[in-house]
């Protein structure tokens, strides 16, 4: 059975949301007030409507209680409307509520109204940006919760010909290799008593901060 989600809010991320879900077989049913946005999201969502998310009445007729997962994703341009929104899935019933957030203020008021999850896409892209800015070596992250991130980094000079037994990046940063990509794309799991070669990337799980840290060591 395919699995069934609301997303609700249309704009950048809640577009390329919807857009995603789709094309993975699911059942993407997209809501937004702006007819042009649902014009578009009529073109590969299960089903596109024009609605405030706001009204109470509008809304229940979507039926959140039936779908595995319901994402408000209003922008920065309507906060009021993104909690009334939230508040509203999770009295219906709405199983799992995922909710955007363009603050602090505004990811803790979203959790106090009933949000599972409070994602807030510009801090994530920010804060992995300046990553890849500050080193050039570090290709991408993508940030798991609590904490904790993944990163693929082209292993520093401080890691190349050395085993990650001796090494003991866990003990030492606080991280742990999970994969290394060789020079020709392959992917495989580290031995921990070979020797990294360089041109080889690292992919590892660590704390935020981590990463930046082995490399200002480098």
């Amino acid at each position: 059975m395919q699995k069934q989600v609301i997303v609700i809010g249309l704009g950048h991320f809640g577009m390329s949301v919807a857009r995603s879900l789709s094309r993975r077989g699911v059942e993407v049913l997209a809501i937004d007030q702006r007819e042009d946005l649902v014009r578009i999201a009529s073109g590969f969502a299960t089903e596109a409507v024009s609605f405030d998310a706001t009204d109470s009445d509008a809304l229940a007729r979507t039926s959140p209680e039936r779908r595995e997962v319901c994402i408000c994703a209003i922008g920065e341009e309507s906060r009021e409307a993104s909690i009334i929104c939230t508040a509203l899935l999770r009295q219906m019933g709405a199983k799992r509520v995922i909710a955007r957030a363009s603050d602090d203020l505004h990811e803790r008021i979203l959790k106090l109204v009933g949000a599972d999850l409070v994602v807030n896409p510009e801090k994530e892209f920010g804060d992995s940006f300046a990553s890849q800015v500050l080193h050039e070596s570090i290709v991408g992250e993508l940030r798991l919760g609590k904490g904790l991130i993944i990163s693929e980094f082209e292993a520093p000079d401080l890691i190349t010909g050395h085993t990650l037994a001796d090494l003991q990046l866990p003990r030492r940063f606080g991280i742990t290799v999970v994969a290394i990509r060789e020079e020709d794309q392959k992917v495989v799991v580290p031995d921990p008593s070979q020797p990294v070669r360089a041109g080889s990337r690292l992919i590892v799980i660590s704390r935020e901060g981590a990463v930046n840290r082995l490399m200002d060591r480098s």
